[in-house]
């Protein structure tokens, strides 16, 4: 039913066969039917997903997001007595087949439920987010800008409600948008969506709306130069010894801001300037006092406010390695000499006189690598290992 007041109407989709009741909003509620100038439940057993999409879509709604039989009160008058058999493309759902339902009965508890998704009409445009800029509503094929008469309780309902339909949060501000054609919109406040809010053909101005959630989540991951990180059945695990970075990035939204790098259970924080929208954090040996949660916290100053995200969380515990570091780093010399040496031979067809030369090169380069290992391993051991070393040779 559409309802006038003045010059303003009640923007919704109407239909003469299909209703949802006593739900949130426009788009939920318990299915009713009409029939012989009556509203009828449907139950649950006559109604499957594809007449939801048809009801939906009849409606002005987005798709079927949830289905279930008492999922709203059960209705008080009659029970519809015929199973749909809708294919989904239907625009009205009295245009579905039909089918004389196999048990007459309806069990209490069974009339079904149906929640639409709300339409993707409304959007954002200009302010570098989904979550700011000027207002616009998608309407008869077109999308068209959304004005508001004043500047004030009518433009910050009108404004609440665009930033809940569109999950970003709360509003932060209202601006003058750079349109003066902008068609009117009146809200309560308390509506779900713009299509419960009251509208003119009265031409006003545009109107910009920050939401809280401006900007996106950022992300952080863990890395390491010496393969000392690993997947534990709770999450990454680093070996004690190793040096390692944990990197916070965002999408390029906005020039500028800075990331914080959070540590849970200590006050121990750590704050860079994003720059190319990312921020690197450097630690160059991981101990116990590295093992925790971490997280990235973005924030920067747009349209005169602070906004900041906070990334989801990372938890990095430290274990002993394997093998000491610098027997790692030395076989990882070993192998690299060898394959050079390998490399030297496969490449290089050496003659009868060459051969002799090539193996004492060869020799020389192993024993000249051997010895920079073991003086390598002594400088680096402590003195009891070092006597230990001396008295095995």
């Amino acid at each position: 039913m559409v309802v006038c007041d003045g010059g303003y109407y009640h923007h919704v989709t109407c239909s003469e066969s299909v209703r949802l009741v006593d739900g949130a909003g426009l788009c939920s509620g318990r299915v009713e039917v009409k029939s012989n100038q009556s509203w009828a439940s449907v139950c649950e057993a006559d109604f499957d997903r594809q007449d939801a999409e048809v009801v939906c879509g009849e409606l002005g709604c987005g798709a079927p997001a949830a289905l279930q039989g008492g999922l709203y009160r059960e209705g008080e008058g009659q029970t519809w007595d015929k199973e749909f058999q809708c294919k989904g493309k239907e625009s009205l759902l009295l245009d579905c087949d039909t089918s004389d339902r196999e048990n007459n009965t309806c069990l209490p508890g069974n009339a079904v439920g149906l929640t639409c998704s709300e339409p993707d009409d409304v959007r954002l445009v200009g302010g570098g987010s989904r979550c700011a800029g000027g207002v616009e509503w998608y309407d008869q094929g077109e999308w068209s800008t959304v004005g508001a008469a004043d500047w004030g309780t009518t433009r910050m309902f009108l404004s609440a409600v665009v930033c809940r339909q569109m999950g970003c949060g709360s509003t932060v501000s209202v601006l003058p948008g750079n349109t003066t054609g902008g068609i009117g919109v009146r809200c309560s406040g308390d509506d779900s969506s713009l299509r419960e809010c009251w509208r003119s053909y009265d031409l006003l101005p545009g109107l910009t709306v920050i939401c809280s959630d401006l900007l996106v989540q950022p992300d952080i991951f863990l890395t390491d130069p010496m393969g000392g990180v690993f997947r534990g059945h709770q999450g990454p695990e680093m070996f004690r010894g190793y040096n390692f970075t944990i990197t916070c990035s965002t999408q390029p939204q906005y020039p500028g801001g800075s990331f914080l790098l959070t540590f849970t259970g200590s006050n121990r924080t750590q704050t860079q300037p994003a720059v190319n929208h990312s921020a690197a954090f450097l630690f160059p040996a991981a101990d116990d006092s590295h093992q925790g949660t971490y997280s990235c916290v973005y924030d920067n100053y747009v349209f005169s406010h602070n906004f900041s995200s906070e990334s989801e969380l990372l938890s990095l515990a430290i274990t002993a390695s394997p093998l000491p570091a610098f027997i790692i780093r030395h076989v990882v010399v070993l192998l690299t000499l060898l394959t050079a040496i390998t490399t030297s031979y496969l490449y290089y067809k050496p003659t009868r006189r060459q051969k002799r030369v090539n193996r004492v090169s060869s020799m020389d380069l192993y024993v000249n690598a051997m010895e920079m290992v073991s003086l390598s391993s002594r400088s680096e051991a402590g003195p009891g290992e070092e006597r230990a070393a001396q008295g095995t040779e």
